[in-house]
């Protein structure tokens, strides 16, 4: 019996033509999986077709309805896979950077030392998977699933432009912000679940360092969602492209945010609470081989979240200043990447060049120092609004 032609089954439409479309405007990771499925789909169907011809199933493949669920799933794959190499490639700069600030050339395997990364992974899931005796078992691999999973999850949620976004929802910052509230909780409760001093005292100590914080950071977020009339990560970053980057007039919040994001993400100089000199690696002393790993995967993906709110909230995301419409739809999400990085670069630097500070030095910045500073900040924006100036 005759069949019909590959290219009959292969066919790329307009995304937005579909009825089902989850989206109101453009959304290019979207489009790449839903591309992607109509060429995956169309193959399938045909060689469905090619032994059994005239079946339903092949037409059913490339319906409208199938084809929009089959490219949500590689939406989210190729959303995650992004933020994951994303991650890598920071993980592979700091090792780098901290390298030539100690006067060597840091890892050289593969790829100018990619490569190194990829088997430091490799190495974390081939290792035994040991879980120590006497352990509240369940809490145990719970906390760590939850602190991996929610740190995931954001950085799945920080858009890289106007067109690369899983949601455009309209409290962005305060979502991020409470998602990021959550890692004391399970730090505290994974300590405690280890059934060893050293955990514990690690997991109060990492929750009481982030909540000195993260209260500062909260400040700092709502002073910037004030100067921009909005919680939307589109409209917050659209105003610095329409008037100046928030950088400069709120340059005390944008320092007081890049050491409170340190922090935050559990990075020298502020790392005491899980220092393996101080205390046997805090609230991880119990986790090895791919939980480990994974945790501090999660580290990483916190660190992106971090640097990424910075370019958000004062380096004007993905938009260059000063130049036309058309340079700034080209490529905004290498744009946005190219200044995250540049923000961990500081991180980096810092990390090379600052001493490690006590438990009572980092709270007592944290409530003394930033958060007197995250309030004057605030009385700065509050003037400039009522002076008409935004």
């Amino acid at each position: 019996m005759a069949y019909s032609s590959i290219l009959d089954w292969i066919v790329f439409k307009d995304v937005m033509a579909n009825p089902f479309y989850p989206y109101e405007a453009y959304n290019l990771p979207f489009d790449i999986s839903y591309k992607l499925w109509e060429l995956l789909g169309g193959l399938i169907a045909w060689l469905i077709n090619l032994i059994f011809p005239g079946n339903g199933v092949s037409t059913w493949l490339i319906s409208d309805e199938v084809s929009n669920v089959f490219a949500l799933v590689l939406f989210m794959v190729i959303i995650f896979l992004v933020a994951f190499v994303v991650t890598l490639l920071s993980l592979w700069m700091e090792r780098k950077v901290l390298g030539r600030v100690m006067d060597r050339r840091g890892t050289m395997i593969g790829l100018k030392g990619f490569m190194q990364c990829l088997a430091d992974g490799f190495k974390t899931f081939m290792k035994e998977n040991v879980i120590p005796r006497k352990v509240d078992k369940k809490t145990y691999m719970w906390t760590v699933a939850l602190i991996v999973g929610t740190s995931a999850l954001i950085a799945c949620m920080i858009p890289l432009s106007h067109r690369w976004f899983v949601v455009n929802y309209g409290t962005g910052l305060l979502i991020i912000m409470a998602l990021f509230a959550l890692a004391p909780f399970f730090i505290l409760v994974s300590g405690w679940a280890q059934n060893n001093k050293y955990s514990l005292i690690g997991g109060m100590r990492a929750a009481e360092l982030m909540i000195s914080y993260e209260v500062p950071m909260l400040i700092m977020i709502a002073t910037t969602c004030l100067l921009a009339g909005s919680f939307n990560i589109n409209d917050i970053v659209n105003l610095q492209g329409d008037t100046m980057w928030f950088l400069i007039p709120q340059i005390i919040g944008f320092i007081t945010f890049i050491f409170c994001a340190t922090a935050e993400a559990e990075r020298v100089p502020f790392d005491i609470a899980e220092a393996e000199a101080e205390l046997v690696e805090g609230w991880q002393t119990e986790y090895a081989g791919m939980k480990w790993g994974l945790i501090m995967l999660a580290d990483y993906l916190r660190g992106y979240v971090s640097c990424a709110m910075v370019v958000i909230m004062y380096l004007g995301g993905w938009l260059i200043p000063f130049v036309s419409s058309d340079v700034n739809g080209w490529a905004p999400e290498i744009v946005f990447l190219l200044k995250v990085w540049f923000v961990f670069f500081i991180m980096i630097i810092l990390r090379g060049a600052l001493a490690r500070v006590r438990t009572d030095q980092i709270v007592n910045i944290g409530w003394k120092v930033f958060m007197p500073l995250s309030v004057v900040n605030l009385a700065v924006v509050l003037l400039l609004k009522l002076g008409g100036v935004f």
